[in-house]
């Protein structure tokens, strides 16, 4: 396992002759370290474990040790004077793990999804400006719209980009169309006032880009929320539009990508009474 120290140097950070990283880089090296001291074989450290296993001074171990613990990143016991780690670690690492959890329980939605609509389905997450796929299923046609794992989608007429923006507060999702970071064709067939289009969206808890992306496209999203109520994934469908049309498909798609919403929601610990009045 390369420790923090080792990443830092070996990317090419100022060092001392010894070896030591200087600067900013050396307090975020040093903080790292300390906390990947911690194990599961060694939950409990004190000040000297510690700095014998990271290679720091004992003064500078307790400095950083104190400075950690009052962010509640570790917790110090009063009685012996050992550290734990704490539980502010979590509270960082929950968005990632939101995005994990979310694509681990929807992976057999969509592939039921898929099985039932023969068209490629998905799972995208939102990064504050940006719609991202973290998990898709392929059409088995041979003529299908598929995007990698890893695709990052901001445009307006895009319907997960639509129904992540649905779930904002007006004016950021405003502030995100009018600084650029979320594009917008100028004529792409959709209704010219955003917020009142948006919270249509919220309020039937769809999306669909019929063509406005590109010609041949057809996209319905909606929206996958957990046991908050917090919209923490998008499930989408896409397919040839031609094929759509031609099999009057809209409806049933709508009704399949939102079901399979629904079913992972459930998965998440989200219940429908929840956004009851």
């Amino acid at each position: 396992m390369v420790t923090p120290r080792e990443r830092i140097q070996m990317a090419g950070r100022p060092r001392q002759d010894n070896g030591q990283v200087q600067g900013a880089a050396a307090s975020l090296l040093n903080g790292l370290a300390v906390l990947e001291a911690f194990s599961v074989q060694n939950p409990v450290l004190g000040v000297t474990e510690v700095a014998q296993r990271v290679g720091l001074h004992k003064s500078t171990v307790s400095r950083i040790l104190g400075g950690l613990a009052e962010a509640g990143y570790v917790q110090r016991d009063e009685e012996t004077g050992r550290y734990r780690l704490g539980l502010a670690l979590l509270a960082l690492s929950g968005p990632l793990l939101a995005d994990l959890d979310v694509r681990r329980a929807a992976v057999p939605y969509l592939e039921q999804l898929t099985e039932s609509t023969q068209e490629t389905s998905a799972i995208s997450v939102w990064n504050g400006h940006e719609a991202i796929v973290v998990e898709q299923v392929a059409s088995p046609y041979q003529v299908k719209h598929t995007a990698t794992i890893g695709t990052r989608y901001n445009k307006f007429e895009s319907s997960s980009v639509r129904v992540f923006l649905a779930e904002l507060a007006p004016a950021l999702a405003t502030e995100l169309i009018e600084s650029g970071q979320i594009l917008r064709a100028a004529a792409d067939g959709l209704p010219l006032d955003h917020t009142t289009h948006l919270q249509e969206i919220a309020r039937q808890a769809y999306a669909i880009n019929d063509g406005s992306t590109t010609e041949e496209e057809f996209g319905v999203s909606a929206p996958v929320r957990d046991y908050r109520g917090k919209v923490v994934g998008c499930i989408t469908a896409s397919a040839p539009r031609s094929r759509v049309h031609k099999h009057a498909a809209q409806d049933a798609l709508i009704r399949a990508v939102q079901h399979t919403a629904g079913e992972v929601s459930t998965r998440l610990g989200w219940s429908a009474s929840l956004d009851q009045p």
